[in-house]
């Protein structure tokens, strides 16, 4: 597949640059794939649009305020964006510069009386590998709470508010997997109203935890998508989402697409069905055409022009088969003509 075949128009006024005044009023667009039928819904219809009997599954990971503020030793301002952490050290990191090259070559940034960091080395990408010494905080998880800032997307054309701090983050995120730089944001919709249905029609609920990284943003380079070197990410599956996962009986719905990319990495791999309650890391790429395993429907948001979530809801929309990218494109052009909002803070679709 080419890279280009993944571009589609969109008017800028359509990147949602807020979220819905409330969670469950962002608009929903509907497919049904056993019959072709497109509707247009709010996302308060959710539960009365669902299949009976639903196992949900859905990604609780906690975005941490990763964005530091700092300054090098001329006085130049620095901004630094908190990736993961390197294996071996919990105040050695992967982590964006800007600017890059002015703060590598002082070799040295920091803030007056909260911490100091050493740009080590280059890694590539924009990237590079920090060591912190913290002057306050026992973690550096705990500075970036404490004085650090949300990092909405590159595509949110305003600074961060107070609001996203609460706005950028699911009602169900585990404060304890603070460990995302990203929000899976297919689960902004839901309201405890919205959770308390689901529940009373008869869906159970599980959680996964996904860490999601900044190549959930990066566009596919290269000239044919097979080419592209994907990112890797962590993810847990606990014992009791496992048993949901391999002993259920009913069909299963991912809540958003990094829900999706763990519970297939997990269904590839069976050596991890009876694994202890460990972390795993998977760069699984989903292109068309892909068999799922262990997804039946799909709730997700409006993805990037030439990105890997658009390959994965491409092949979703006709598993086993190459003719989704194009239909992906059919109901994009339907959203854009009906106004939805696109991207993290913008409307769903609810594949069944």
């Amino acid at each position: 597949m080419l890279t280009k075949e993944l571009e589609y128009r969109l008017p800028e006024n359509l990147i949602a640059q807020s979220p819905s005044k409330k969670r469950d009023q962002s608009r929903l667009l509907v497919y049904n794939r056993s019959n072709g039928e497109i509707s247009h819904n709010s996302f308060q219809d959710l539960p009365e649009l669902l299949p009976k009997n639903l196992s949900i599954f859905r990604n609780d990971v906690s975005v941490l305020k990763a964005r530091l503020l700092g300054k090098r030793a001329n006085g130049g301002s620095v901004e630094c964006l908190l990736l993961q952490p390197n294996k071996n050290s919990k105040t050695t990191w992967r982590c964006l510069l800007k600017p890059g090259g002015k703060t590598a070559k002082s070799k040295n940034f920091g803030l007056p009386n909260e911490y100091s960091a050493e740009v080590i080395s280059p890694l590539g990408n924009g990237e590079y590998l920090i060591h912190f010494k913290l002057l306050k905080d026992s973690t550096l998880t705990d500075l970036a709470q404490r004085i650090g800032q949300i990092p909405l997307p590159p595509y949110v054309k305003r600074p961060t508010n107070k609001a996203d701090e609460k706005q950028y983050q699911t009602i169900y995120a585990n404060e304890k997997n603070r460990t995302a730089v990203a929000a899976p944001t297919a689960g902004l919709h839901f309201s405890p109203e919205i959770l308390k249905k689901l529940k009373l029609n008869g869906h159970s609920i599980h959680n996964l935890t996904l860490s999601i990284g900044l190549g959930t943003f990066r566009p596919i380079e290269s000239q044919k998508v097979e080419d592209h070197s994907i990112h890797s990410e962590e993810y847990f599956i606990s014992s009791e989402t496992r048993d949901a996962l391999c002993k259920g009986n009913s069909k299963r719905l991912a809540i958003g697409t990094t829900s999706v990319r763990a519970i297939e990495h997990f269904f590839s791999n069976k050596k991890h069905w009876n694994k202890e309650d460990t972390p795993t890391e998977t760069n699984l790429f989903i292109v068309p055409p892909y068999n799922f395993k262990g997804v039946d429907h799909l709730l997700t948001n409006f993805h990037l022009p030439k990105s890997t979530l658009l390959c994965l809801v491409a092949a979703f929309l006709t598993p086993k088969e190459i003719t989704g990218l194009s239909l992906l494109k059919k109901l994009y052009a339907e959203a854009v003509s009906k106004k939805y909002r696109f991207f993290s803070y913008g409307d769903a679709m609810l594949i069944l």
